[in-house]
């Protein structure tokens, strides 16, 4: 049989890392072929390289058979190779069809494109209206038109970036149909994602990369997650220790916060109610866009336009305070955005560090600049940051790996309340297990965490309890132990307003009456 893709001794080299190193890799027609490895093992590399992204320096690819030079998306696709990225690219004034036709070559017109999106959508059970306007998809419709845009172009190759790290369980269940619907079909997937569970039940082949080299290739259905993990970064990642919370005063308290979005298209906070105590983590799941950014720019005083007593830490009225003034009460919060909200790209981790650590500026203002640079030092061996050290420009690491630096920088703060949006999207297995493993040390030493996810394993492992937010509005929080994924995952679209537990509350204590959101 002709294979569909074969990479020959793939190398890429940066100034400060070999990116790939001799990297050989084989996908036959109709195969689901995950690609899994740790932070900057080199997987988005490789795939922007056989996407025509980016230039190798070395090796050879060959697609069905004959070798190919890709230099670029557009001859990628035109050889049948499509890509749907972790972020997407779509126009939120345009609808469906008018973003899925600007992808396209204008030899149909916008009606021929939007019949041709019912058409792949009821082929495919991808339930897209293409009249619709981006601003009022959620975030799994708004992924189905980035993979109908892909299926436009009848891809013999389509490559999936994390596609499951913004879907509620129900829909990954239907994005799977769809994938293995594709694949019986003929088309060969290209599959990245860091949920092993996700690799073992639908991909067919692995190729494991390390350090930029293969270190293997199984068959994933027949591995447990922790012979994949071992493959993947050498060890199996340690079991969380957690144990009952030894729950102190209220930290935060939120109670009927109603902000209006400035956003145009996004979500106004509608009633928002909850508390969170010393010493407990309370996890918030729902899918991405609706309004847990925005809820997380209003605690954090990114935007400080809480009405007067709708946001008190420790019971000062903190509504309208600055995200300083919060960082001196021992409030502070890492973003979702890492590049342009976490970290400044162009400064370097050791200058990143004085964003929200200014223990490291001496009396008058002087920065001590032996203090920044161990600081960073310190932060890169504790939490296993792969970079060229504290100097090296924060846009320089991988996601995974400034994810890591940015949650040790305000771990390492010993914060008396940690707001945390996604603290492992896009990290390793094994970085995953130790950013967790700090988020429990801190709830242990008193600290209130409050963590928005939309892993829901990542919930279930460390939250004490959970409460979901859909349409701007919070459900009242349910003990972690009494919650099913299912129950969440129907949450997540609103309902839960007709049985709610009544262990269910707002106020911060584990049991009693709630004050419904």
């Amino acid at each position: 049989m002709t294979l569909r893709l074969e990479l020959r001794h793939i190398t890429k080299q940066y100034p400060s890392v070999r990116a790939n190193d001799a990297v050989s890799l084989k996908v036959r027609p109709g195969e689901i072929h995950a690609v899994l490895g740790e932070n900057g093992a080199g997987k988005s590399t490789l795939m922007k390289i056989i996407f025509g992204a980016v230039k190798p320096d070395a090796g050879e690819i060959l697609f069905n058979g004959q070798p190919v030079q890709v230099r670029s998306p557009q001859e990628a696709r035109a050889l049948g190779i499509s890509m749907v990225f972790q972020h997407f690219s779509l126009f939120d004034t345009l609808t469906a069809a008018e973003n899925v036709w600007l992808g396209l070559d204008k030899s149909l017109s916008l009606p021929e494109v939007t019949e041709r999106i019912r058409q792949v959508s009821r082929e495919y059970g991808l339930e897209v209206d293409p009249e619709r306007h981006v601003h009022s998809l959620t975030v799994g419709e708004r992924q189905r038109v980035e993979i109908v845009r892909a299926l436009l172009t009848r891809p013999q190759l389509l490559i999936l970036d994390e596609p499951t790290s913004v879907l509620t369980p129900q829909a990954v269940g239907k994005l799977f149909v769809t994938l293995r619907k594709l694949a019986d079909e003929g088309c060969s997937i290209l599959y990245i994602s860091h949920k092993l569970d996700e690799i073992r039940d639908l991909c067919h082949h692995c190729t494991v990369l390390r350090g930029g080299k293969v270190t293997g290739e199984v068959d994933p259905r027949q591995e447990s997650n922790a012979s994949l993990s071992r493959l993947m970064i050498g060890s199996e990642p340690p079991e969380l220790q957690r144990g009952a919370p030894v729950l102190g005063e209220v930290a935060l308290s939120v109670k009927g916060l109603n902000v209006p979005s400035q956003d145009p298209f996004g979500t106004d906070l509608k009633q928002v109610s909850f508390g969170l105590r010393a010493g407990e983590i309370v996890g918030i799941a729902g899918v991405s866009g609706n309004g847990q950014q925005a809820l997380m720019a209003v605690l954090s005083g990114e935007d400080p336009r809480g009405a007067p007593g709708s946001v008190t830490l420790f019971g000062r009225d903190i509504g309208r305070a600055s995200p300083r003034t919060r960082r001196h009460l021992g409030l502070h919060s890492v973003p979702e955005e890492r590049l342009g909200r976490g970290a400044v790209p162009t400064m370097s981790l050791a200058q990143n560090t004085l964003l929200t650590r200014t223990d490291a500026i001496g009396p008058g203002g002087w920065l001590r600049t032996t203090g920044i640079t161990g600081m960073a030092q310190e932060l890169i061996q504790r939490f296993n940051v792969k970079a060229g050290g504290p100097h090296a420009l924060a846009r320089s690491l991988s996601g995974g790996n400034l994810q890591k630096f940015i949650m040790g920088r305000e771990i390492d703060a010993a914060p008396r309340v940690l707001l945390v949006s996604q603290p492992t999207w896009g990290v390793d297995v094994g970085a995953a297990a130790q950013i967790r493993g700090e988020l429990l040390k801190l709830r242990d030493a008193g600290c209130a965490v409050l963590v928005v996810s939309e892993e829901l394993d990542e919930l279930f492992e460390v939250s004490d309890r959970l409460m979901v937010m859909a349409q701007g509005r919070l459900s009242p929080s349910i003990p972690t132990a009494e919650a099913t994924v299912e129950q969440i995952g129907a949450w997540m679209s609103g309902l839960w307003d007709e049985a709610v537990p009544r262990s269910s509350h707002a106020d911060g204590s584990l049991g009693g009456t709630h004050v419904q959101a």
